[in-house]
């Protein structure tokens, strides 16, 4: 009896830290949401919480007929799925490898791979190999330099190692090659952790601008994010005010939380959909390593 009062009693409590939690996520969305929805004279007063107040619409309206924002939220969209494309075939073909035991110098390859997580060149070699591969200022730069995340790929890796060597072998046995094995057996029973792995590169596309901040100049190809970058900063900056297009004195709060939303709701709609595969997947690629 003692146990069970204990048990209910830790159930609750760890309960009530996921409460916490989740509206410690859930308040500055709905704050967001809400000085979006409101009137500038209820932002000026600071009345506005979690509520609309003076409900109004112009700052959605001025965003969505601002052909800027839409350009680059699809242009963001497009850029996402490439580069999600490119990376889960670069993390599986890094990962796949790595799980035969017969592969010549495969510890070494390992700590090669593994080096590069805790350590890099730093932003100024990379700007300069950038450079001389002739990848400023071009779309691929947004995809080819970080298109494989080491983490990532040892989570693909402990996932391919936790599938029986058997069914590896009976192909073998019949005369499959590695990238049919890969094609036939590997990719169909590897569906959570490529849909969590998916899902990592996606949201880490679509809330990335550091890197078009330094390697791209050409604003047609700017991701949503480092736009919504440069507003954030205009209110501070008119020279950043005037490039960005607006001819008023300054940005009203309730247009920066319009872009706000406007730039971060898409990305969030992708998670109900994959959030089954999500912790199957993660949980899962940890098991062995």
């Amino acid at each position: 009896m003692i146990k069970t009062k204990r048990s209910k009693a830790g159930d609750l409590f760890v309960a009530f830290l996921c409460f916490l939690l989740v509206l410690a996520c859930l308040l500055p969305m709905l704050n967001i949401a809400a000085r979006s929805l409101s009137s500038a004279q209820a932002l000026i007063r600071n009345e506005v919480t979690i509520w609309p107040k003076g409900f109004t619409l112009d700052a959605y309206k001025a965003v969505l007929s601002d052909s800027k924002y839409t350009w680059s939220l699809v242009w963001t969209a497009y850029l996402t799925v490439i580069g999600v494309i490119v990376s889960m075939t670069m993390t599986t073909l890094c990962a796949y490898p790595l799980i035969y035991d017969k592969l010549k110098g495969r510890r070494l390859i390992n700590g090669m791979i593994l080096l590069t997580m805790y350590f890099n060149a730093g932003t100024i070699p990379t700007y300069l190999l950038l450079k001389d591969l002739k990848l400023l200022n071009r779309p691929a730069v947004l995809v080819i330099p970080y298109c494989l995340n080491v983490f990532n790929m040892i989570i693909m890796r402990s996932f391919f190692y936790g599938i029986p060597d058997s069914l590896r072998e009976s192909a073998e046995i019949d005369g499959a090659g590695p990238v049919r094995i890969l094609i036939h057996i590997y990719l169909p029973l590897s569906k959570p952790v490529l849909a969590t792995l998916s899902l990592f590169y996606a949201v880490g596309r679509w809330n990335g601008f550091s890197d078009a901040l330094m390697f791209m100049n050409k604003r047609e190809y700017y991701p949503i994010q480092l736009l919504l970058y440069n507003i954030l900063k205009s209110i501070t900056s008119i020279d950043i005010q005037t490039q960005e297009g607006f001819t008023a004195p300054g940005l009203t709060q309730s247009l920066q939380a319009a872009t706000v939303m406007f730039a971060t709701v898409p990305i969030l709609f992708v998670y109900p959909w994959l959030q089954k595969y999500f912790i199957h997947g993660a949980t899962l690629g940890a098991i062995k390593g």
